[in-house]
């Protein structure tokens, strides 16, 4: 079988998808061929030759992602900071960004033993259980609505926990319902949630709108049909000196605070940026107030 040099293909690879509008051609040209030779990307360096057979697998990946199929759903995975999960059609694809939001929940639960932690809208399960990674002795609760991305979140956490994972409680259930996780008013230390946020009449890239669920993305007109139950959920669950933390769209970053600082048992409302600088979560504090 001929052997082809896979600097070639990585350069034919990255031509494809920058024709095709792919934001980062290198990368995700990489990442495929890592995929595909079963090493991490920073080995492909040492690799000089492929089969054929490697050769035309990467090709059809390639074209795969020309046709705006997200990398992560050809991948299979997606990473969450020290961990990764699995991710697919019917379940929204995790973003950098909420890296930061798990770093602020983490950095909150410095100092506490045991602590309770709910992470609404959980999705892949992403933030839930980065949590339970990282906390060990935390009582993790993640509460999801769509059926399909129940089936994701129950799969990764099965996969954590095969990892060495503390398990995490997996609720089927509505976030802007007011009875929703009731018996755990006022006792939640932490309260995550990456919500469905963009407001409609947003454009977003093919690869959002053929691919992430319409459920996951779309917040409503404004973009705050979910939030603004949340604000009130978040509140009702946290105990005195528990903490919030919303991530929101860009345009966002008065109107989630807003809605924090508007609940009388709140405090200490900030608003952060992400990675580019632009505004994208919320967090707040329960006062001692009932």
């Amino acid at each position: 079988m001929s052997r082809q040099p896979l600097r070639m293909a990585l350069m034919e690879a990255e031509r494809i998808l920058r024709a095709a509008g792919v934001g980062s051609p290198r990368t995700d040209a990489e990442l495929l061929a890592a995929e595909v030779l079963g090493v991490s990307r920073g080995r492909l360096a040492l690799v000089t030759l492929v089969d054929t057979a490697v050769i035309e697998k990467l090709r059809d990946l390639v074209r795969k992602r020309a046709e705006r199929i997200p990398l992560q759903h050809l991948l299979g995975w997606a990473p969450a900071g020290a961990i990764t999960v699995g991710v697919g059609p019917g379940v929204f694809i995790p973003r950098p960004e909420t890296e930061l939001l798990l770093e602020w929940g983490l950095a909150a639960l410095a100092g506490i033993e045991k602590p309770v932690v709910v992470d609404l809208c959980t999705g892949s399960g992403v933030l839930a259980l980065g949590v339970a990674h990282a906390r060990p002795d935390a009582i993790v609760h993640a509460v999801e609505r769509e059926s399909r991305a129940l089936a994701w979140v129950r799969k990764n956490a099965d996969a954590r926990v095969a990892e060495g994972d503390t398990p995490i409680r997996l609720h089927a259930g509505d976030v802007t319902d007011p009875a929703t996780l009731a018996d755990l008013d006022a006792t939640v230390d932490l309260v995550l949630c990456n919500p469905p946020y963009v407001p409609l009449a947003t454009r977003v890239e093919p690869e959002v709108a053929e691919h992430d669920p319409f459920e996951a993305v779309f917040g409503g007109p404004d973009g705050l049909d979910v939030i603004r139950p949340v604000v009130t959920t978040a509140a009702r669950l946290l105990r005195p000196g528990g903490a919030v933390a919303i991530e929101h769209d860009d345009t966002h970053g008065e109107a989630v605070p807003a809605l924090l600082a508007a609940r009388r048992v709140l405090t200490d409302v900030a608003d952060h940026p992400d990675l580019a600088g632009r505004p994208r979560f919320a967090t707040a504090r329960r006062t001692g107030m009932r």
